[in-house]
């Protein structure tokens, strides 16, 4: 038997039906889906099966002692447990395996995970390994056809990143959550790019806060003919002077000078991963996002791998092919244009070996997709097509004219050919027309404008615009890039787009900048990760790489150790403020953030015990006080962020409260409190009824028990008891 592994379950299912031709048997293994065909079976894992972690004695944080995890033994543990099992059944049938998952680190690393699982009875099966960039008929059937090596050392380097942000991340995590007294679900995280990343973020807002704006003008004269002409200085500094220009001016203006030239933009460069995020970014979409819905689109045949540095395309791709799958369908018109012109390629700086840029590989129709994807797709086609269509050329007119003693200026463009701008409406450069004039010729002045300004503060980052700054410091991959940002509005560290840190990031990152300024800098995770290509070259081993990263994060833990009182106390201070969300109507205290006993959640006043106003909280998800502030009751509004899930913006939580509130009297009494007044139903188990579809008394009345204990794993004895609690609140009226 001939067993294929693939990186996800919807890979797997499309390579088989590419292989097989036609529609596979999907027997399930041990609990999980397989494809099989002929004497071939292929699996899909989810990602990584396997990670890697400290043993169980060292999860304890208070007990362990942080330095401990440095030098730690890291040890393999489960993930999917249903994958791994079926693995080793067909690994002892197999007589061939062959790796089929994602070519770059990661997919060889989860590739040879897979297969030391699969190989493990029988070490000498024959193994191989097929590399595509696309899952398309073509690509699939050339790649098996033609199958290499599987590659160790790359999947080493891949492993070795693992394990040292395992031990980065474990150490200093652990260092500033217990010395912060930050320690539960809302620990607070370090990482090896992470924390750079973050310091990068916070490093802009300080810029923007020490900006001191300074003041200029800039003159504007309205001439017949509809010419608007812009004094020839620009921004002027001087008030004095400015009053001096607009004395000087007189009756009319004489065109003294018409100058034409022509222009030309090149066409973009290929998508590689940095430029496609950075694009998705300027139409909406996260960096999380877009990588979530690029890589759909490649699992289901649509584009090509969207994890590239690759900005040129190889010559074995079939350009004129591709583009004419697209004569027909949404793009019809721009591919039979695009296929009369020469369609020469642009080339971006960065050629490598592994992927090719990103490109549309198979033709879809608009309804087939949900608007997300089809955005996305539209995106990676026009980007394509603007790759190999001709420059855009311009008529550019440069205006000359004296006012009075003061020289005035006007620029116009004109767009002569489109060219590629035709296919790429994402990048806008507007025309500006000029009216018809000749040298010498005079134009009544009809009224000026003096317009006061003011220097503005560098901008914050926006996603698209941090992953390139990112891409060009060496923080992170192009696969790992978009995580780290997630993992920031995550753990509450930014929020809004462009990011803005919260005092929480504040606290961490000037804490870190002041005792080990090394974790905040790019040049640290730059030698990492040189490092770890260096693994891959077969130039150093996996160990050597691993010792080293262990011995920089002993010195940096050195200096952590003998600040860590000092650390602790500007970490609370700093994470405090955070917690602050307005006054107290009451008694003009600080309203903060508190946490109760069993876990709730509330906002209380620090006037306590005088005082005892309070407002509760949700009890799940991270809680972020924002900028904004509630006109009536001056509270500052809370978003909550649920991992995986778009943030909720509670809004006020006076208001939130108060609507509660009426809401709650217009309704009869809540489920949920029916349900609670059954003994021994608390909000853990409820979780479980609701999860399992009991919602109401009348639900778990009519409940099949032997279903509900195999979807809530309750006991039979409490549900069937609980029923008869249900049977007696429901005669009673409750």
């Amino acid at each position: 038997m001939h067993l294929i592994i693939a990186e996800k379950h919807d890979a797997a299912k499309r390579i088989a039906q590419i292989l097989a031709g036609s529609k596979p048997k999907s027997p399930r293994v041990n609990g999980a889906e397989t494809f099989s065909f002929d004497d071939k079976v292929v699996i899909g894992l989810s990602g990584h099966i396997v990670g890697v972690d400290y043993p169980a004695g060292y999860n304890n944080w208070q007990k362990v002692d942080c330095k401990e995890l440095i030098h730690a033994e890291i040890v393999t543990t489960p993930i999917q447990e249903k994958i791994i099992s079926a693995l080793k059944k067909l690994g002892k049938e197999a007589d061939r395996i062959t790796i089929a998952t994602d070519y770059d680190r990661e997919g060889e690393l989860i590739g040879v995970e897979a297969l030391k699982i699969a190989a493990e009875k029988d070490p000498k099966i024959k193994i191989d390994r097929v590399r595509y960039s696309a899952i398309t008929k073509e690509e699939i059937q050339s790649a098996f056809k033609n199958p290499g090596k599987v590659d160790y050392d790359l999947a080493a380097s891949g492993e070795a990143r693992q394990i040292v942000d395992l031990v980065w991340g474990a150490v200093l995590t652990r260092f500033i959550s217990k010395t912060s007294g930050r320690l539960g679900k809302e620990f607070l995280s370090v990482g090896r790019v992470q924390s750079p990343t973050l310091a990068l973020i916070v490093d802009r807002e300080k810029e923007i806060e020490a900006f001191k704006p300074e003041p200029y003008w800039e003159i504007y004269v309205d001439l017949e003919k509809e010419l608007r002409v812009h004094h020839a200085k620009g921004k002027i500094w001087d008030k004095v002077e400015v009053d001096q220009i607009v004395a000087n001016l007189g009756p009319e203006g004489i065109i003294k000078s018409i100058e034409k030239k022509p222009r030309y933009d090149k066409p973009p460069t290929p998508f590689d991963t940095t430029s496609f995020i950075s694009a998705a970014s300027a139409i909406g979409f996260s960096a999380a996002n877009a990588m979530r819905i690029a890589e759909w689109l490649y699992t289901n045949g649509f584009i090509s791998y969207p994890r590239t540095d690759n900005t040129v395309y190889p010559p074995s791709i079939d350009l004129k092919s591709l583009v004419s799958m697209f004569t027909k369908g949404a793009f019809a018109k721009e591919a039979q244009n695009l296929l009369k012109g020469r369609m020469v390629p642009t080339r971006g700086k960065r050629s490598t070996t592994d992927h090719p840029p990103i490109y549309p590989t198979a033709s879809v129709d608009k309804n087939e997709l949900k608007e997300e994807q089809w955005k996305i797709y539209e995106l990676v086609v026009r980007r394509f097509f603007a790759t190999l269509a001709e420059q855009s050329s311009w008529e550019i007119s440069t205006l000359s004219v004296d006012i009075g003693k003061e020289p005035f200026r006007a620029n116009g463009a004109r767009l002569i050919e489109a060219g590629w701008r035709a296919y790429y409406p994402y990048s806008k450069s507007e025309e500006h027309l000029l009216p018809e004039l000749n040298e010498g010729e005079r134009l009544l002045v009809l009224g000026h404008e003096v317009a006061s300004k003011e220097t503005q503060p560098p901008a914050r980052y926006g996603q698209g615009r941090l992953i390139k700054l990112m891409d060009e410091l060496g923080l992170g991959t192009k696969s790992t890039r978009h995580d780290i940002i997630s993992k920031l509005y995550a753990r509450a560290y930014v929020h809004g787009n462009p990011m803005k840190p919260t005092n929480t990031a504040y606290a961490v990152v000037d804490t870190l900048e002041k005792y080990a300024s090394a974790i905040t800098k790019p040049e640290m995770t730059q030698t990492l990760e040189k490092d770890m290509t260096r693994i891959s070259e077969r130039k150093i081993k996996e160990a050597e790489v691993i010792d080293e990263s262990r011995e920089m994060l002993t010195s940096i833990f050195k200096d952590l150790e003998e600040n860590e009182a000092v650390i602790g106390t500007s970490l609370r201070e700093g994470l405090r403020t955070d917690k602050i969300v307005g006054k107290c109507e009451k008694c003009g205290s600080e309203l903060i953030i508190r946490r109760g006993r069993r876990g709730s959640r509330f906002i209380g006043c620090s006037g306590y015990p005088n005082c005892k106003f309070t407002l509760p909280l949700p009890r799940f998800g991270t809680l972020l006080v924002t900028d904004k502030e509630c006109d009536m009751h001056h509270m500052n509004h809370v978003r909550i962020i649920n991992k995986g899930k778009r943030p909720w913006d509670l809004g006020c939580p006076h208001c939130n409260f108060l609507e509660w509130q009426a809401k709650k009297s217009q309704e009869p009494k809540s489920i949920n409190d029916v349900l609670t007044n059954i003994q021994g139903i608390g909000p853990k188990t409820l979780e479980k009824l609701t999860a399992a579809g009991i919602k109401t008394t009348q639900d778990l009345l009519k409940a099949e028990v032997e279903s509900l204990v195999e979807k809530t794993g309750l006991s039979q004895k409490k549900l069937l008891a609980w029923q008869s609690a249900a049977k007696a609140l429901t005669a009673q009226g409750c």
